[in-house]
């Protein structure tokens, strides 16, 4: 996502940089429509000296004529992202006063909100037109990154993620706090292997940035943990195959990339679209399970089982993962064992198809021995079995961590199967 023009080997955080272009731009093209429907820029006379006699000119009051106009800006696509990508950053206050703003709101959006009408109020700065000018923009964005990351830089971690892909229209999803998706051919600077790998369509790539002070290591362990949660939150959001590079790469500001090993998460068996309705309900999801996974206990290990399943080459392979993740949540040791497939049924299914899909998972757990033996059944669907059972322990597990279900969720399977035997 780097920018285009002379001054790119000057920017630091190129992803800001693409963003405030595109919203600029766009406002440019709503202002210029403005006064070309008949709206006025507001002009002050002001007194300036050549020698001793005094000469009156008139200045466009732009600042105003923006101002006036928030709400028009607001309804445009570029204006949410790049808003998102200013209240991520806790040094825009120092822009602010530089600007000379008196008054600093205490939330970051507002905040952003704020910088984002400034910048926009320096770019067209005593213009009466609007149109966009690269050598404008680039200087007002220069001074807004001075005063951002003064004694600091941007370090950045990239990583393709594979087996998704984003909307066409869709060059970026903002997840949050310095983490994004980009569709790697819009991320002009990655390196060439990051983008295309072995394959003919581009990656995408999970991108971290993180202002820290300059000479520190670029954020490794942070950009591992975070990529290894957004892998954990496709996977409960939408059925795929997603997988991270074995490779990520790292530098700081505009340097050069540097690789580093991330480790093997599995090999991806297809594409899933994030299509553009899904991503507002996937950014949120990804946060709520940024807050809620839990560390340990059963719920913990069921997911961690649930991933090792995903990341397995061929679907048998997964099946005792599978089993051994409901096992932990669905069948407790002693008197109540042995009704783990009734369970599931009760959650996962209608009650008028409780006993099929009892049945089809009772057949999914005779196959665990055949595959111990290391003999693949031959019958006809026994992979569907294995992915329907992948499939209700997602929806398992994805409603207990978003809290639709109580972590006690064997009890309220029995309770459920004791209200149908009840009514028969």
């Amino acid at each position: 996502m780097a920018p285009s023009g002379g001054e790119t080997a000057r920017v630091r955080n190129t992803a800001l940089h693409a963003t405030l272009e595109e919203f600029t731009a766009e406002a440019g093209t709503r202002l210029t429509a403005e006064t070309a429907g008949g709206a006025e820029v507001p002009f002050e006379l002001i007194e300036e000296r050549a020698g001793g006699t005094p000469l009156y000119c008139y200045r466009p009051l732009s600042g105003e004529f923006i101002e006036d106009r928030l709400g028009l800006l607001r309804g445009l696509d570029t204006y949410a992202p790049a808003v998102r990508a200013l209240a991520e950053l806790e040094s825009v206050v120092g822009y602010l006063q530089l600007r000379g703003e008196s008054r600093i709101p205490s939330e970051p959006r507002e905040r952003a909100e704020v910088a984002l009408r400034l910048f926009l109020g320096a770019v067209f700065a005593d213009r009466s037109q609007f149109v966009f000018e690269r050598g404008r923009f680039d200087s007002a964005y220069l001074e807004l990154e001075r005063s951002l990351y003064e004694g600091q830089c941007v370090n950045t971690v990239i990583a393709p993620l594979l087996g998704v892909a984003l909307d066409p229209d869709t060059p970026e999803l903002v997840l949050g706090d310095g983490l994004s998706l980009v569709r790697g051919e819009t991320f002009a600077e990655a390196p060439t292997d990051a983008v295309w790998g072995d394959g003919e369509e581009p990656n995408v790539l999970a991108v971290l940035a993180a202002v820290q002070d300059r000479g520190a290591h670029p954020p490794l362990s942070l950009a591992r943990a975070r990529f290894r949660r957004v892998l954990t939150a496709l996977r409960l959001f939408e059925r795929g195959g997603y997988a991270l590079a074995p490779l990520a790469w790292a530098r700081a500001d505009a340097g050069a990339w540097r690789t580093v090993a991330l480790g093997a998460s599995g090999r991806p068996r297809f594409v899933t679209l994030i299509s553009g309705s899904q991503q507002d309900e996937l950014r949120g999801f990804f946060n709520l399970i940024c807050k809620r996974v839990p560390a340990t206990g059963e719920l913990a290990w069921a997911l961690a089982r649930f991933e090792l399943g995903c990341e397995r080459l061929a679907p048998f392979e997964a099946l005792t993962d599978y089993l051994l993740a409901l096992r932990a949540l669905l069948e407790p040791e002693g008197p109540s064992s042995g009704r783990l497939a009734q369970r599931l049924a009760a959650i996962c299914a209608r009650p008028e198809d409780r006993a099929a899909l009892a049945e089809r998972t009772a057949h999914a757990i005779s196959l665990e021995r055949a595959v111990i033996a290391g003999l693949l059944p031959a019958e006809a669907g026994a992979n569907e079995l294995v992915d329907e059972l992948s499939e209700n322990l997602r929806a398992l597990l994805r409603d207990m961590i978003c809290g639709h279900l109580d972590a006690d969720v064997c009890a309220v399977a029995d309770d459920l199967l004791a209200e149908a035997a009840a009514v028969v």
